[in-house]
């Protein structure tokens, strides 16, 4: 069985500089919930990877928010994401006391401990937790088994294999589901990204290899190109007669309020960030290609790849 995460509100939130109301940020959460969607990613806790002056509601996930959140919402449906340099040692305590009930780490690969120590504090208080695995398709594969294992005995519920850089293709995520499957108890997550349109591809085969958590978002709103497409995902499901627990219609009525409410949620694809998942490039890159004359952008970007070669 399948369990599915929303994170419309924490990903989409790069579109639109985490600027969701507090109105619509809980209205997306009770249609989603109410459309069987298990878990609802309200937003960061204290910022992104470089947090900055001004983001909005769900970039920086304070504890009044979240107590709106449980209103509405219950606590065993809310979730937050965060990376753990920017948090203080009552950061996790506060968010539980405040209705947080999944807690999602993005772990460094090059410097994972400090990490994996607030996880395990995460795992005692309580919480579900799960490790988004960031730029899986770059990461040496040795590594992943490594930081899988770490993962799992510092309390991980689920390990989520990250394609930050959209640039998986299906039967390479086959391959790295079945690897880290065979290294550990852990559930398996994907976290796809959109470069290529193969979110849904590649979650499907994540699904047929094994892993069983998905994370998706309404109108595919993300970074980038975006995420797998919520609405895509559950018709496919359905489809396919995995299963027929969720409220389809609910949730394309919610995609069309989405689509009419909010300019940045409108599925857009890039150009650029089409070239940067064909050279598996992470969108900090994006920044170097010449975005006005695309065949330079494509130039650029295999400059980028090109390995160095000594003088």
């Amino acid at each position: 069985m399948v369990t599915n995460l929303d994170v419309t509100l924490r990903d989409g939130g790069y579109r639109n500089n985490f600027g969701f109301t507090l109105e619509y940020a809980l209205e997306h959460a009770r249609e989603s919930v109410a459309a069987g969607i298990e878990w609802v990613e309200i937003g960061y806790r204290k910022g992104s990877f470089q947090p900055k002056p001004g983001l909005g509601l769900t970039g920086m996930g304070a504890d009044e928010y979240i107590r709106a959140m449980a209103e509405v919402i219950p606590p065993e449906r809310i979730c937050m994401i965060l990376h753990p340099k920017n948090i203080e040692d009552d950061d996790l305590t506060q968010m539980f006391e405040a209705g947080v009930r999944l807690v999602r780490f993005c772990l460094p690969s090059t410097t994972p401990e400090p990490g994996l120590a607030v996880l395990r504090k995460a795992a005692d208080l309580g919480f579900t937790t799960t490790v988004n695995i960031t730029r899986v398709s770059q990461l040496d594969r040795r590594r992943l088994v490594e930081l899988s294992a770490m993962s799992e005995d510092a309390g991980a519920d689920v390990i989520y294999l990250a394609d930050s850089n959209g640039s998986l293709l299906p039967d390479e995520v086959s391959r790295l589901v079945t690897l880290v499957r065979s290294v550990t108890r852990s559930a398996i997550g994907l976290h796809a990204h959109n470069n290529l349109g193969l979110a849904l591809a590649n979650s499907i085969a994540a699904v047929d290899a094994g892993a069983t958590w998905i994370d998706s978002s309404v109108l595919g709103m993300g970074k980038g190109p975006g995420n797998l497409i919520t609405e895509q995902w559950l018709a496919y499901l359905g489809r396919a007669g995995r299963t027929d627990r969720y409220d389809l219609g609910r949730i394309l009525t919610l995609a069309h309020r989405m689509e009419s409410e909010i300019a940045e949620a409108r599925p857009s694809l890039p150009l650029p960030d089409l070239v940067l998942g064909h050279f598996d490039l992470s969108v900090e890159e994006r920044a170097k290609l010449p975005v006005d004359h695309m065949g330079a952008a494509f130039s650029a970007a295999r400059e980028l790849t090109s390995p160095v070669v000594a003088a």
